[in-house]
């Protein structure tokens, strides 16, 4: 076999192979149940009791509303009176990201809460607060029952 049809082969080949993984990463892999994307019959929408600690400046429980599929969707949170009603959240590779905006003067706020998600069950995790697109305060997460808030 000429070299170039060696060459040919071999790439038609790693073409396939990779064309093949990202078809399977597209859809999850459901070898041993860990999905990039949740599937839809594990649902996280609920109002979440979060409680942040090891914080300088936001230690205290706040209540984290989630609406949405499996996937994702709207998020917000309520600590004492104050409300921030927009947000997101995304479930991905086991992990819950949850961004809620934040109002400040002059400059982009977002509180983020972190933290692992299987089976619909939310663990523990980080809290980031994030002013003017620099970390300003972080500590541990963890996350209660599903609306127990």
């Amino acid at each position: 076999m000429r070299s170039s049809q060696r060459i040919l082969i071999a790439a038609v080949s790693v073409a396939v192979m990779a064309a093949s993984a990202g078809a399977a990463i597209a859809h999850g892999y459901n070898g041993n149940s860990t999905y990039m994307f949740a599937p839809a019959s594990r649902s996280y929408s609920g109002a979440y009791p979060v409680t942040v600690t090891h914080s300088q400046r936001s230690n205290g429980t706040y209540c984290l509303t989630l609406t949405g599929n499996a996937s994702g969707g709207s998020a917000s949170l309520v600590f004492g009176s104050q409300k921030y009603s927009y947000g997101s959240f995304l479930v991905i590779n086991d992990t819950l990201a949850a961004t809620i905006q934040e109002p400040l003067y002059g400059q982009n706020g977002a509180l983020m809460f972190i933290a692992s998600a299987d089976h619909g069950h939310i663990g523990q995790g980080i809290f980031e607060n994030i002013e003017g697109g620099s970390n300003f305060d972080a500590g541990a997460l963890a996350f209660g029952k599903k609306n127990g808030c």
